[in-house]
């Protein structure tokens, strides 16, 4: 089975590394490779370490330049993606690597991106507890697929066991974020570049106005909490790559401080992707670059009466092209491994 894929904002990050994951993909065909303002440009102008695409022409993005394809990947800016994903014929799998498709709540994006919703689509977190269940059985045989924000992948994994056992507060959820530059994308601002990012750690939208907050809610209802308050703060540090998600709950009334870990453990025991890490050993970034990898551990602070979880991953893997390729793998009835690792780029 081969499958033709075509890549819309291939220039950026986002587009870079779902470029880089098909490459190695075994039932993949990379197909039309599109941008906006690059378009015109040979891809190795903006992506030189995708050698064996480098020489392929970014056409402009429009619905014709994406037909004839099998799979659709959009890694567009928010809210561009709506209109090109409404152009394209129902039968192809369109996976939308921005925040257009994700949240349930018409209102809710409102408020946080200030448009008109577009619509929601299947949520493309394979591992989401949802219910007795997980969140890929919605996945298989779908032809939309709204790839998670990266920051939410990151909290909802490390948090999501305690919720679903009943062993956290979800009422008092606070999560604060160490965050690769490349989460801000490619565009040239003055706070982004190198002399002012490195050697600074820097929080941005502070005090409850990150767009990731409403998906973050949004899983941790699926994954059974009755009400949920997320105190949310990421903070740029100057690595290219990798976000660390400390977050802490209050210990659920009546919890049993000794059952947390083992939730956590057979939550994750049968997952490809995401590990909880021996006791006493704590997630890193760098174990994480280049892989399709959530690390996690939790602990317990009795004298806080909190309960701690620390997740890492690769923002641009399993935060976005690598969650991408793998719905796509599950949508299309692959191996939900194909053309993804769990072994990193060290040192």
């Amino acid at each position: 089975m081969t499958v033709r894929v075509a890549v819309a904002g291939a220039s950026g990050y986002a587009g870079g590394e779902v470029l880089r994951l098909l490459s190695g993909h075994p039932e993949v065909e990379v197909g039309a490779l599109t941008a906006q303002a690059s378009a015109g440009d040979p891809l190795g102008r903006h992506h030189p370490h995708l050698r064996s695409l480098a020489d392929r022409v970014l056409g402009p993005t429009t619905p014709d330049a994406l037909a004839g394809h099998d799979v659709v990947v959009l890694a567009l800016p928010h809210g561009a993606s709506g209109e090109i994903a409404a152009a394209l014929p129902d039968d192809v799998l369109v996976l939308d690597c921005g925040a257009d498709h994700r949240l349930a709540d018409a209102a809710a994006w409102e408020q946080f991106y200030g448009s008109a919703h577009a619509g929601t689509w299947p949520y493309g977190m394979p591992e989401l507890i949802t219910g007795g269940g997980r969140q890929r059985d919605a996945l298989v045989g779908a032809r939309r697929v709204a790839v998670p924000g990266c920051n939410v992948t990151a909290v909802t994994l490390g948090l999501q066991p305690g919720v679903a056992a009943g062993l956290v507060d979800p009422t008092d959820v606070v999560a604060v974020l160490a965050v690769g530059y490349s989460g801000a994308g490619k565009g040239l601002k003055p706070h982004l570049l190198a002399s002012e990012a490195l050697g600074s750690a820097a929080p941005y939208a502070v005090g409850g106005t990150h767009r990731h907050i409403p998906e973050i809610e949004q899983n941790l209802r699926a994954a059974g909490a009755a009400e949920v308050r997320v105190s949310f703060t990421p903070v740029l540090v100057p690595m290219s790559r990798g976000i660390l998600a400390t977050t802490t709950a209050p210990l659920a009334p009546g919890a049993d401080p000794a059952a947390v870990r083992a939730a956590w453990v057979e939550a994750y025991a049968d997952e490809p992707f995401v590990e909880v890490l021996p006791e006493g050993r704590w997630p890193t970034t760098a174990a994480t670059v280049g892989a399709n990898t959530a690390l996690v551990q939790v602990a317990v602070d009795g004298r806080a009466g909190r309960v701690v979880t620390v997740c890492a991953l690769d923002n641009l893997v399993k935060g976005t092209a690598g969650a991408a390729v793998q719905s796509m793998n599950l949508a299309l009835g692959l191996p939900e491994t194909a053309g993804l690792t769990t072994t990193g780029v060290a040192p």
